[in-house]
């Protein structure tokens, strides 16, 4: 049975967050892609008022209306699992369920948005999703495959690992390839590895399994959170800058904004003939006037 026909949340082709939704005319997992990026975003003040509505009364409806404006964030993180091999419709599916975790136990009053808060429990979903299936991928698709799967184990004399004579044993009896005998002994009797644990290399580096899971630079929170960054940086630098006198300016950038040396205080107290104190004090003046803007400006 096709997985997307299990999602939680219903829609149709004419996209609303109001609207009624019949995910039944959906019937691939490019189709529901297409549909989720269709949903509209929430404004701050509405996810706020939306969560309070949750949190106070347990509104299905709230409940539901913010499930249906994350939904791309679980498809776009979903996406970073693919090199897995499970299936995308799976992935989804799982991290659905983290989202929908994540809107039960988010607090509105934290002061952080809803995204992200729920790209932790999106994540933890596929996570478990992907130790539980992950070794189970492809252990068996072919017919020579899965002929070597429920007879290797019956054919071994013990679990150790075969020999060459063994192995060509099998793959005679079998009318298998030598190759393919390897590769399900491997996937049979091969031990795990700890996700969250350390693995000792060659070199004595350790490293962490459960770091490649996932591309951090892609998120969305964090793609939006940079974005913020660098138009603070940018554009709202800029307009607190212009909201200085000539002198205050002056001082700001020689100390602060120049790309080689900055000037110290007493070289721009030689330069207004005034004292190293008197520039302390205009520039801690002009910095607090910033901050004042930088402030309303981010909000």
């Amino acid at each position: 049975m096709d997985k997307t026909n299990n999602f939680l949340v219903p829609f149709n082709k004419d996209i609303s967050i109001h609207d009624e939704f019949n995910f039944g005319n959906l019937g691939t997992i490019e189709a529901y892609i297409s549909a989720v990026n269709k949903l509209p975003i929430l404004s701050a003040e509405l996810e706020l008022e939306l969560a309070r509505n949750l949190r106070d009364t347990g509104s299905l409806e709230a409940a539901r209306k913010l499930v249906l404006s994350h939904l791309r964030l679980v498809v776009s993180i979903a996406r970073q699992y693919l090199g897995y091999g499970l299936p995308h419709a799976d992935l989804i599916q799982e991290g659905s369920i983290g989202l929908m975790k994540a809107i039960r136990r988010f607090d509105p009053e934290r002061g952080v948005r809803l995204m992200s808060f729920a790209v932790h429990w999106i994540k933890a979903e596929i996570h478990e999703f992907v130790i539980k299936n992950w070794r189970l991928v492809k252990v068996a698709t072919t017919k020579a495959q899965r002929k070597i799967f429920f007879n290797l184990r019956s054919m071994s004399s013990n679990n150790s690992s075969l020999d060459s004579k063994q192995v060509n044993n099998v793959a005679n009896t079998l009318s298998v390839r030598e190759e393919d005998v390897r590769e399900m002994e491997t996937r049979l009797y091969g031990s795990d590895i700890p996700l969250d644990g350390p693995v000792q290399q060659e070199d004595s580096v350790k490293t962490f399994p459960i770091y490649y899971l996932s591309d951090e630079r892609h998120c969305p929170d964090n793609i939006l959170n940079q974005k913020s960054i660098d138009l603070m940086q940018t554009e709202g630098l800029q307009g607190a800058l212009d909201i200085l006198d000539e002198r205050s300016r002056r001082i700001v950038e020689s100390r602060w904004l120049k790309d080689k040396e900055n000037l110290t205080l007493s070289d721009l107290a030689k330069e207004f003939g005034v004292s190293a104190e008197r520039i302390r004090q205009i520039e801690s003046a002009a910095m607090k006037k910033m901050r004042s803007f930088l402030l309303e400006y981010s909000d």
